[in-house]
């Protein structure tokens, strides 16, 4: 799994980029707000990723912000919001926007993004009201692990099927416990043991 990239920009369109990688250009679909952060064609670019596989493709998608990506996660978890619709979600709201619409219920401003309806919206807050406490946010929101290997312990628990808000609190815990210099195996090791019970 691609988790992130760094490269040059080498073009972009209304929904994607092409970000050029050691001479290898990786089509990056992303919301428009990570895209307006890009800066100039030709400048250094840092992506965190989330490689998508179905059938029939492999498909990157591409986050300014871990915490971005956390919430990509989170929302196509939810059934009925696929890709599109996720970007669609963060195109249209700041990810402090989408945590305050899911904590307080307000599912009219889910819907604001195009291509969600009030239904698909009400279910959105609905199944992730109770799971949005671990991910990352402005200020004022709880805080996601932050040290030198939390972001890949996160990473690594969610492959292992943890939902990205439970393994976000399950490391940020560890790392609370064992401190910032903490080896990724360590971090990881202690996260499982904190995550299963």
């Amino acid at each position: 799994m691609i988790a992130r990239l760094r490269g040059l920009l080498d073009s972009f369109g209304a929904d994607h980029a092409v970000i050029d990688v050691g001479g290898v250009g990786y089509l990056v679909s992303a919301s428009t707000r990570t895209l307006s952060q890009l800066g100039a064609i030709g400048e250094e670019v840092v992506l965190h990723t989330e490689t998508l596989v179905g059938e029939d493709f492999i498909r990157l998608v591409g986050f300014a912000s871990a915490a971005e990506r956390d919430w990509f996660r989170l929302l196509v978890s939810v059934q009925g919001v696929g890709a599109r619709v996720a970007l669609a979600i963060l195109s249209a709201l700041t990810i402090d926007e989408v945590h305050r619409a899911v904590a307080s219920g307000d599912h009219a401003m889910i819907a604001r993004a195009q291509g969600v309806g009030p239904k698909l919206a009400q279910r959105i807050v609905n199944e992730l009201k109770d799971m949005a406490g671990g991910i990352a946010l402005g200020p004022g929101g709880p805080a996601a692990p932050t040290g030198g290997h939390a972001q890949d312990a996160v990473s690594a628990l969610a492959n292992l099927g943890f939902r990205p808000s439970e393994a976000s609190a399950a490391v940020a815990r560890a790392e609370a416990e064992l401190g910032p210099e903490a080896t990724l195996d360590a971090l990881v090791r202690l996260a499982l043991k904190k995550a299963a019970k």
